[in-house]
């Protein structure tokens, strides 16, 4: 197993921790029913899941960081959209 580059490293985890926000959002969005955001959501989550799949993919030590990004990603969007009952979802935007 060769070193761990904490650039590399860093970069796994803001990716996974921004796929996994997205992801509520998606989520979210898509619980709201909302069409145009969810796909807009689910577009984005895409494009940004690709960075962490290409870094770790060389060196199987970096899913760890990516499962820590994620965990981090979902928790702090989860924090994000708590509101009290009765208001839309914060991903969920009008059409």
């Amino acid at each position: 197993m060769s070193a761990i580059d904490p650039l590399t490293a860093a970069g796994v985890v803001l990716a996974t921790a921004a796929t996994d926000a997205v992801y509520v959002m998606f989520t979210s969005a898509v619980v709201a029913r909302r069409r145009v955001p969810a796909a807009t959501w689910s577009s984005v989550w895409y494009l940004l899941s690709s960075f962490a799949v290409i870094s770790y993919t060389e060196n199987w030590v970096y899913v760890a960081f990516a499962a820590v990004g994620s965990w981090l990603g979902a928790f702090a969007t989860i924090t994000f959209l708590h509101r009290p009952p009765g208001g839309p979802p914060v991903g969920a935007s009008v059409e």
